[in-house]
């Protein structure tokens, strides 16, 4: 009779998580562009703000761009075996739409892993982080422009073949399924008033899926045993009560935001998808083979991010308004500040 192991194997991967945007700091040094949460003031993800003047706490972040030797000192001695973080797109493209990328911003990177390795930390690295360079969004529209899919590429090919020997493990995305609750940060995309907003963030989307499996694909050749994951927001999100009702519409906002996972993963479109989209007149543009990409080439793996609880009511907004962060609280669950 096997005995079940209450104990952690040797090989798992505890270790700690940060984004390139929240912590680095030095916004536009050793030649950086602006990317999306430069211009967010306050550090707000809802909003943008071009020639804000207003504190922005991604500026400075902890400066861990200037102190990461000793930041990841201390990880080592709090045991971590593994490290996520993110590269910042902007460091490595200023504009994101150059042929040639920025020198120092690799020789960062190079840098951080190199200090990560030395203490036997694995690095477990996010592509796109919520800092899409702003121009590529001013001058494209973000990712409801397919243009975008060269520029995500020629990054992607960049630092694939500068770190091959030092990530293994990468993510595509992180919180992808968050364009809807955040669709400037998670999508790079500003909706305009007039817009269908549900037309902007599934193409944006879609656009974003041709990507992802590309970039599976490319990693794979590049660096061999290497693995490209899927990242999602998956806080609990419970029915407000018993009421049918609230049961029924959760179990809808669950799946819309659940459906990334779907495709990202299972490698194809659910049906129920197409029903939403006919519903509110959403077209998606693919091209011909999108869709046989996608299945040849999902995501190995599933990472998320928690956060906290949060009970549906019926009548609440859901698409592109609801989701595992926002909602009404769960009153059975202390909050802390």
């Amino acid at each position: 009779m096997n005995q079940r192991n209450k104990s952690f194997p040797k090989d798992f991967l505890w270790g700690g998580a940060i984004a390139a945007n929240q912590t680095e700091g030095a916004y536009l040094e050793d030649g950086k562009g602006l990317s999306i949460v430069d211009l967010m003031p306050n550090g707000l993800l809802a909003d943008l703000k071009e020639d804000s003047t207003d504190l922005n706490l991604y500026h400075e972040g902890i400066g861990f761009y200037h102190h990461y030797k000793e930041d990841i000192a201390m990880f080592a001695e709090m045991g971590f075996k593994a490290f996520r973080t993110s590269i910042a797109w902007s460091r490595i493209f200023p504009k994101g739409d150059e042929q040639s990328p920025n020198e120092k911003g690799l020789e960062f990177y190079d840098n951080v892993f190199d200090e990560l390795l030395k203490y036997g930390i694995e690095p477990v690295v996010t592509i796109s982080h919520f800092e899409t360079p702003w121009h590529l969004v001013k001058e494209y529209g973000g990712w409801k422009n397919r243009k975008m899919i060269d520029f995500y590429m020629r990054y992607c090919e960049t630092i694939f073949n500068r770190y091959k020997d030092k990530v293994k493990y990468w993510m595509g995305f992180n919180e992808i399924n968050n364009i809807y609750t955040g669709p400037t940060a998670a999508g790079a995309i500003l909706i305009e008033e007039h817009e269908n907003r549900l037309q902007a963030i599934y193409q944006a989307s879609h656009n974003c899926f041709v990507a992802s499996a590309l970039a599976t694909k490319l990693c794979h050749e590049i660096i061999p045993g290497s693995q490209m994951g899927a990242m999602l927001a998956l806080s609990a999100l419970y029915p407000n009560t018993c009421h049918p009702d609230d049961v029924f519409e959760t179990y809808e906002v669950r799946r819309r935001f659940l459906f990334f996972g779907d495709v990202l993963l299972r490698g194809t479109y659910p049906s129920y998808i197409y029903r939403i989209w006919d519903e509110h007149d959403v077209h998606i543009k693919m091209e011909e083979k999108d869709l046989e990409l996608i299945k040849q080439y999902p995501s190995d793996y599933l990472g998320f991010s928690y956060y906290r609880s949060t009970t549906h009511k019926a009548g609440t907004r859901i698409l592109g308004h609801t989701g595992g962060i926002a909602g009404t609280p769960n009153p059975y669950l202390e909050a802390t500040p």
